[in-house]
């Protein structure tokens, strides 16, 4: 089974992407395991912290460096990505020549009310990931706008036509972890 950090870009209690994610990882029992990162214990990225990180910082980087593969579950703020979750790809990124997004399988989904879903946040994260040098699936692309019942009481998705989407992009997603990674390796 291949082991999958999730980075979940809001610090909500009732996060509507980490429901979305709990229902991903749902979909992807038997599969993936899915290992949720803390970016909430993040101190703000700060350079002069390099030499000797907060704990926090050591632990997500390992992390990421110890998972088979990565995916980002973000909201949408003002047409980007949080802050929460872009500190957290900073600190990942750092120090100069340490950076543990290189050659690591991705994937980026998110879920909005709004009728794009998360589409401009996910095209910033793109763009950032790309440059750090991650291994990006690009299809399919999911931009999940949530309704209310969208999820049950237990983080399930409760729309069949929607779980079948979203049981298709863990097929794919499944795929790319296992193809990518082997890549990395070889």
């Amino acid at each position: 089974m291949k082991k999958i950090v999730v980075l979940v870009g809001s610090n909500r209690k009732e996060s509507v992407n980490l429901k979305f994610a709990r229902a991903l990882e749902k979909l992807a029992a038997g599969r993936l395991e899915f290992d949720y990162a803390d970016l909430a214990a993040l101190p703000m990225y700060n350079d002069d912290e390099l030499a000797n990180p907060p704990a926090a910082v050591g632990a997500l980087k390992a992390k990421v460096a110890d998972a088979d593969g990565v995916l980002f579950v973000t909201p949408e703020y003002n047409r980007s990505i949080p802050a929460l979750l872009k500190n957290a790809v900073d600190w990942v990124s750092r120090p100069y020549g340490d950076n543990d997004w290189a050659g690591k399988p991705a994937a980026i989904v998110g879920s909005s009310p709004g009728v794009i879903g998360t589409a401009t946040a996910q095209m910033h994260l793109r763009t950032i990931m790309i440059s750090l040098g991650a291994t990006l699936m690009g299809q399919p692309e999911v931009f999940l706008q949530f309704k209310e019942g969208l999820f049950d009481g237990n983080d399930a998705v409760a729309d069949a036509d929607t779980e079948k989407f979203l049981a298709g992009f863990i097929d794919r997603f499944t795929g790319w972890v296992g193809v990518a990674a082997d890549k990395v390796a070889a």
